[in-house]
């Protein structure tokens, strides 16, 4: 237990610690109109050694921060142990980021979340991701007026200040882009493709959600290809995968994803996903017990929410930096886009895209896209 005059950082140990470490953010967010609470049970099952795939290939432990009996911070430590596999760095990682504005406070909960991966061999830590960085990464450090999408973090303006004071400094940044009115792909990008698909050249298909396992073994091993030589990746694991399936099921359909094959192999892929957090804004994190039945009810007769997220996007290795891998990044963008702006989608997040990845950002920005939120992922040598 990490102390300071009546502030202490203890490990999550008990129900009502979890719980605590859940509903934290409410009493930090109670006065932002832009946050908007997650529920409280996919919050418990992502955080479950039980639910969670992570933890088969991973360890964590999650650290609530009280002054007397109010929890006024969290913070998790971590081990990715296919990170480790990877990169030979030595490096864990920290997430789950929340704290009032109180700098003993986070000073409190990183010296708890250090020890704990000092403990472990770690000479390095870097983070917030919620766990890994196939999941929620980065901190928001602008666009903060903007509500968080699915599947996407939120965070005070002061939080950034706090973890660099603690000699943390940037390893990368994570763009989040805005796609206003869902515009289409530049006339003279659409008639190369229209040439290209007319010929057979390039042919795009939605998901068949009847053979969804099938469908999302063929869509992963096309994002760990395109994605294998990204800065921090680790490939999605089949247990992730067989999740990702579980939790997709239910919110999207067939043309929410989509699959180019070129000379019929395939090699593209994009999954959108309808903004649910537009269904639960005034949620307040509960399902009951009567938001379930709300919910349902949206989902079936509300119409689609106005937003759509586009999270996973590649194309294979092989054509990067060709004129073909350009084109069969926009096919499967414009058949998604085609889509969900012909149900009554307005806009889109395109999210997230490494800064320092030029080719891609230009291609997104070439279609009508702004970045408009920069998530930033920091590090810190442990001494």
């Amino acid at each position: 237990m990490t102390k300071a005059s009546d502030l202490a950082v203890s490990p999550v140990a008990s129900r009502r610690d979890l719980r605590d470490f859940i509903r934290l953010p409410h009493a930090i967010y109670a006065d932002d109109p832009a946050w908007i609470p997650p529920l409280d049970f996919e919050r418990g099952e992502h955080l479950s050694e039980k639910k969670n795939p992570f933890f088969t290939h991973g360890e964590a432990q999650l650290f609530i921060a009280r002054r007397g009996d109010e929890p006024v911070g969290r913070i998790s430590a971590q081990i990715n142990h296919l990170h480790l596999e990877r990169y030979h760095d030595d490096c864990g990682f920290f997430g789950f980021l929340e704290a009032f504005e109180d700098e003993a406070v986070f000073r409190a909960l990183f010296e708890a979340a250090e020890g704990w991966l000092l403990d472990r061999g770690m000479t390095r830590a870097r983070g917030p991701f919620s766990f890994s960085i196939n999941e929620e990464s980065g901190l928001l450090v602008e666009g903060f007026e903007h509500p968080p999408v699915i599947m996407m973090g939120h965070a005070r303006p002061y939080y950034g200040a706090m973890v660099e004071r603690l000699g943390y400094e940037k390893a990368a940044d994570l763009i989040a882009y805005d796609y206003p009115e869902l515009a289409p792909v530049p006339e003279a990008a659409a008639r190369l493709l229209k040439r290209l698909m007319d010929r057979g050249v390039i042919t795009v298909r939605p998901l068949s959600k009847k053979n969804l396992a099938r469908e999302l073994d063929l869509i992963m091993d096309i994002f760990n290809d395109a994605w294998a030589h990204n800065w921090g990746f680790v490939p999605f694991t089949e247990a992730e995968i067989r999740k990702l399936g579980e939790d997709l099921k239910l919110i999207v359909d067939d043309r929410d994803a989509y699959i180019a094959s070129y000379n019929g192999e395939p090699a593209a892929m994009v999954i959108t996903l309808p903004d649910i957090n537009e269904w639960i804004a005034d949620f307040g994190g509960k399902l009951l017990p009567f938001n379930w039945a709300k919910l349902i009810w949206r989902m079936k007769f509300s119409g689609p929410p106005k937003c759509m997220r586009m999270p996973l996007m590649g194309v294979r290795g092989k054509y990067h930096g060709k004129a073909i891998g350009s084109a069969l990044a926009l096919s499967v963008i414009d058949a998604a886009r085609f889509y969900h702006k012909g149900r009554g989608v307005e806009r889109g997040e395109l999210s997230w895209i490494l800064d320092s990845n030029l080719p891609m950002r230009k291609m997104i920005e070439a279609v009508g896209g702004i970045p408009y939120k920069t998530y930033r992922v920091y590090e810190k040598a442990l001494s």
